[in-house]
């Protein structure tokens, strides 16, 4: 796996694996509307760094977090899988799907029904087959009992399944909804890879779920969290069943701690906890500078012998799974 610093995101996809890293900023995006609107004195470098270089060239730039998993199998083909459907879904899309040949999406795994993970559910119209009639394959999610509760409110015309007599058929995104258990211990399948689910603490009243997936190469996907259970820490940990390859974790702010997430100096103390081989950060505000705090992680990954990374949108990791 190697981890990239740069901007240069005209990738031609490789035959293997990969993960490809849509989104890495946090709910509210990045840059911050106020530091432009309003801007402070002095002004957020940051932010103002949105006015003069373009979104694909700016590692500052950050749309929701989400990850697509390009998921080759044994036997060649390619599938697709989608982590999270947040507010920048469709700009995303739009950034990315076409200089990483990303043709479609098979299946879809949501971590927590908050804004930033569910609010693109609608454009999944956008990438599917047109029917006016929506005679088309649906596309499966894999979420929570309490995220389809959620869902089931926020978008009940993408949960019923019989139009009342008399109405319009109206196209809309054609989804077959999946309960998944907030449970290590019950793996499911999604377009062919094993995920096995993750609870963890989105702050002390609520379970968001993180993912550990592929075979060859253990990978942990957790991008909201602020306390990691016992039960499931030791799933990922070094000393508990067995070492990550790769662990992506939320990080919101760069200095602190927050309710409901784990930020710089939290997240740095789960790293040296589960001893992956390599993290790579999301979630981040306009706090984090992605060129200078890399430097910085640079340091501190020589002196504690993990590799960190902040990543960006448009990242591509080449990925055995």
């Amino acid at each position: 796996m190697a981890t990239s610093n740069g901007t240069d995101n005209k990738t031609t996809p490789s035959t293997g694996s990969a993960l490809i890293f849509l989104g890495t900023g946090c709910s509210s995006m990045v840059p911050n509307v106020m530091c432009l609107i309003n801007p402070s004195n002095p002004i957020c470098s940051v932010c103002a760094q949105s006015l003069s270089i373009p979104p694909e060239k700016n590692p500052n730039y950050r749309c929701n977090t989400s990850l697509l998993i390009d998921y080759c199998g044994s036997n060649g083909n390619h599938n697709y899988i989608l982590i999270d459907v947040g507010k920048t879904f469709r700009e995303t899309v739009l950034r990315w799907f076409v200089p990483h040949r990303i043709p479609r999406i098979d299946s879809i795994i949501l971590t927590h029904e908050h804004a930033d993970a569910v609010l693109g559910l609608d454009d999944i119209r956008a990438v599917q087959p047109f029917s006016p009639t929506n005679d088309i394959d649906p596309t499966p999610i894999y979420l929570s009992q309490h995220s389809m509760d959620s869902i089931q409110e926020k978008f009940p015309y993408l949960v019923q399944k019989k139009r009342k007599e008399g109405s319009e058929i109206r196209r809309v995104a054609q989804i077959a909804w999946n309960i998944i258990k907030d449970d290590c211990n019950q793996p499911f399948f999604a377009s062919g890879l094993k995920f096995t689910p993750l609870p963890v603490m989105h702050g002390e009243d609520y379970i968001c779920l993180g993912f550990l997936f592929g075979e060859k190469s253990r990978v942990a996907y957790i991008s909201d969290v602020s306390r990691i259970p016992a039960s499931t820490e030791y799933v990922i940990s070094k000393s508990g069943a067995g070492q990550l390859d790769l662990l992506i974790l939320d990080s919101l702010y760069r200095t602190g701690s927050h309710n409901v997430h784990l930020c710089f100096p939290q997240t740095l103390e789960t790293v040296k906890r589960l001893c992956p081989k390599q993290t790579l950060l999301i979630g981040m505000t306009h706090e984090f500078d992605h060129h200078k705090d890399n430097e910085f992680l640079k340091e501190w990954s020589k002196r504690e012998g993990i590799p960190v990374q902040l990543s960006h949108d448009g990242l591509r990791v080449p990925v055995n799974l």
